[in-house]
């Protein structure tokens, strides 16, 4: 079944997967797995996501793919999913409306040669997240980049997009990428942090530190400089209420800078539907409501990864296998098997999120689902 089958504009399926990176493809491993059949739909010419511009090392276990490199884990899973006769691909393939017609789900997908129709019984939205951008000075001159487009270039396709770079935000995004930077042969003049402690783990940081690079706690950037393009910025320091101190500023001499402020889950299929959206900032904003199934507040809609709240990928991987269970179950029924290997993972991913870094998101799941 693999390849893309466009005779009919009009595809009717049982089960329909939006996203390809680790949680969507781990749910529809899942869902072949136990023997259904399942349409994964990606706008990407490639199964991973954000995977395949990581080439930093996973923690974790080896089931998790402890030790290998996020475009090496992007590898396996496409191989995995290319074994499975009962996974159909709809690559190069963009949702853009979700529509509810009695108990179907229909989803308006754009490919090149034109709108596709997707009728589904059960959908899994795995779609992941965008990136936060910040209001200052000068924010549209080009030369002002997302962390993500910067992984883009100089991961993916082997483009420096400067010689010198002004990072913004510590969390593990900023730390790792601004190692990445470093590999590439680009200098990072510091990583600035409004927090008053780096926000990301240790291990990255330490690495930073012993490449000598400044990096500013209580810090903002004021403006970018230049007239066509980024040719500084002026950063500053902060008070404890994150009001700028008078007379801090300094001038940073960069041809980039990169923003790695957070991330926001891409829930906008689940408002077109009126789906019970509600504002976690500790999961990253605006989250569908989700029960412990992960399902939505509308039946037989299920989320996973960074569209049901930001954390790491070795979770969104564990969330996506319970999602895609559960699917599996509404269409082929629950049985013995089904229940225990749901336990088992709730179990795993329970696991995971021991560590000091899951207590936000603890937090978050609990404010979720209160008044629920």
């Amino acid at each position: 079944m693999n390849g893309n089958n466009l005779d009919k504009k009009i595809l009717d399926r049982k089960i329909v997967v939006i996203g390809g990176g680790p949680a969507g493809t781990k749910a529809a491993l899942m869902i072949a797995d136990l023997g259904g059949e399942v349409l994964l739909i990606d706008e990407n010419p490639y199964i991973g996501g954000q995977l395949v511009k990581q080439t930093h090392k996973f923690f974790g276990s080896e089931e998790l793919y402890c030790g290998l490199r996020g475009f090496e884990i992007a590898k396996i899973l496409e191989e995995e999913i290319k074994k499975r006769e009962n996974i159909e691909l709809l690559l190069n393939a963009c949702a853009v409306g979700l529509y509810l017609e009695n108990d179907k789900k229909v989803i308006a997908v754009i490919k090149e040669d034109g709108l596709i129709r997707v009728n589904t019984d059960v959908l899994i939205l795995a779609t992941g997240a965008y990136e936060n951008f910040l209001l200052f000075e000068n924010n549209d001159l080009p030369g002002v980049y997302g962390a993500g487009a910067v992984q883009t270039l100089v991961n993916q396709y082997g483009v420096r997009p400067g010689k010198s770079c002004l990072m913004v935000g510590s969390g593990n995004i900023g730390l790792i990428v601004s190692y990445q930077l470093l590999q590439a042969g680009i200098e990072v003049k510091a990583v600035i942090e409004i927090l008053p402690k780096v926000s990301g783990w240790y291990v990255h940081y330490a690495k930073l530190k012993r490449c000598g690079v400044p990096i500013l706690t209580s810090h903002t950037i004021v403006k970018a400089i230049g007239k066509d393009y980024v040719t500084g910025a002026v950063i500053a320091k902060v008070n404890k209420n994150f009001k700028i101190i008078k007379g801090s500023e300094k001038r940073l001499k960069v041809d980039f800078i990169c923003l790695a402020v957070g991330l926001t889950p891409f829930a906008d299929l689940l408002w077109q539907v009126n789906g019970k959206i509600k504002y976690v900032p500790e999961l990253g904003g605006f989250v569908p409501y989700y029960d412990e199934n992960y399902e939505t507040s509308i039946r037989n809609i299920f989320v996973c990864g960074d569209v049901s709240g930001i954390e790491e990928a070795s979770t969104a991987m564990m969330e996506g296998e319970i999602a895609g269970i559960s699917a599996y179950e509404r269409i082929y029924g629950e049985n013995e098997k089904t229940k225990e290997l749901k336990e088992e993972k709730k179990k795993y991913l329970h696991h995971l999120r021991k560590g000091p870094h899951s207590k936000k998101i603890l937090i978050g799941l609990k404010k979720l689902r209160d008044d629920n």
